[in-house]
């Protein structure tokens, strides 16, 4: 009975780490208290501006009724229009898509961008769904929501599950209720229909341009950095190849289906060739397969968690062997692996930063609908280059100024920031 009751307890622990939006509120208030914010003050940056809850009947392709449940959320827009992506996953939550919002809240705000933070989910399980039943729910998704998105209030973007194909069917539905093309309604778009060149990789160039300010931080050399990439998705895949072209040695890849490993380094473009041939890295003959659950954990100078939440915990970032640790995911670290990693020395470039690249790309798209002229993929990339490394050393020197870790900086920098355009505007009431 003891051990039951002490497995359960351990089990309630971990659930509580691994709950996302106790892992925002956690850096919320730790770094509202470093910034000394009123309880007020706290309340009203805490608070999601808006949530809406839509269940979306759909025809299924044999003719049988079901009904989706679908979530947008608006954590704040006190600096521009709630900004944020819309994930179709059979494991979407409130919760999630709550916190999902609030961190992009605190992205465009350490980016400083014009944008608020906004998320949206549907629950449903794409893998059994045909394209024409993810269409139909696509859009009576979008003409539920069609008066709380827009250009000016909120504006979607692709997620987990969805794609510019997803975004051209919002982008479809909002344009025939309005009566008038409106491309500026969602980015990640494709490119015929308004969306930026550039964005695709976006999110892995920005991770790059962070990691060589890292580099040059630590005087490190690119062509002597090793790193390893969890995920070998549209982040880490374009963050590998990236960084491989920027001289790294890319020493091990970790996927859903294994990892490989190679301490001369893998050719990620090679690797991308052999996936999209075989559908696996597994295989692969420019490197050997190795445990990937231990894989994270090899001797490297750059991680790049670029897969999903939480694989960072209290229960294994002792072992961690990076000297930096790149956050191309999601809340990849639970909050109380930040202390260990703090304890380790090593050198954490938050999500909210580090993964930063996406959304600005999203603002340049959505700045470039609004003005009716495209610019070209240097342009795109020169003005992400300036921001991300303006961005970096913003977060740098504020946590040296205020003596606290990245994320704390970051978070700092964010609510600071965010804090500052509400006193501006002042409470309506």
């Amino acid at each position: 009975m003891i051990l039951e009751a002490t497995k359960a307890g351990a089990d309630a622990a971990m659930e509580k780490e691994f709950n996302p939006w106790l892992a925002a509120e956690a850096r919320f208030n730790e770094a509202a208290t470093l910034l000394g914010l009123d309880d007020g003050l706290r309340k009203v940056l805490k608070t999601p501006a808006m949530e809406v809850t839509v269940h979306i009947p759909v025809q299924l392709d044999d003719g049988r009724l079901e009904v989706f449940t679908g979530y947008r959320v608006q954590h704040s827009i006190a600096r521009g229009p709630a900004k944020g992506g819309i994930r179709f996953a059979p494991d979407v939550t409130l919760d999630e898509v709550r916190a999902l919002s609030s961190w992009m809240t605190w992205k465009c705000a350490v980016v400083n961008i014009p944008f608020g933070g906004g998320k949206g989910g549907v629950i449903c399980d794409p893998s059994v769904l045909s394209q024409g039943e993810l269409e139909r729910i696509t859009r009576r998704y979008t003409a539920d929501l069609m008066d709380i998105i827009g250009p000016e209030r909120d504006v979607p973007a692709p997620d987990m599950n969805t794609n510019e194909q997803t975004m051209a069917w919002i982008m479809d539905t909002y344009s025939m209720h309005k009566r008038t093309t409106v491309t500026a309604v969602v980015t990640g778009k494709p490119l015929n229909l308004g969306g930026s060149r550039g964005r695709v990789e976006a999110t892995g160039r920005g991770c790059l341009f962070v990691t060589l300010q890292a580099l040059r931080k630590f005087h490190m050399e690119p062509t002597e950095t090793k790193v390893v990439v969890q995920g070998f998705g549209n982040v880490g895949g374009k963050a590998a190849i990236l960084m491989h072209k920027a001289g790294m040695k890319i020493i091990s890849v970790i996927e859903w289906d294994g990892a490989l490993y190679n301490p001369n380094g893998i050719d990620p473009i090679a690797l991308q060739k052999h996936r999209q041939e075989t559908g696996s890295i597994l295989e692969f003959p420019g490197a050997e397969e190795v445990d990937k659950h231990e894989a994270m954990f090899l001797e490297c100078d750059v991680l790049v968690p670029a897969a999903k939440e939480n694989v960072i915990h209290s229960k294994n970032a002792a072992k961690l062997n990076a000297k930096i640790v790149c956050e191309g995911a999601n809340g990849p670290t639970t909050a109380e692996a930040d202390k260990i990693l703090e304890e380790k020395g090593i050198f954490v470039i938050p999500d909210i930063l580090a993964n930063a690249g996406g959304v600005t790309v999203s603002y340049f798209e959505w700045v470039q609908d609004r003005m009716g002229y495209f610019w070209n993929e240097q342009l795109v990339n020169g003005r992400l280059e300036e921001i991300m490394v303006n961005s970096f050393k913003d977060v740098v020197e504020y946590g040296e100024r205020h003596k606290v870790h990245n994320r704390a900086a970051a978070y700092m920098l964010a609510l600071d920031r965010v804090a500052f355009a509400i006193k501006l505007r002042g409470i309506y009431a």
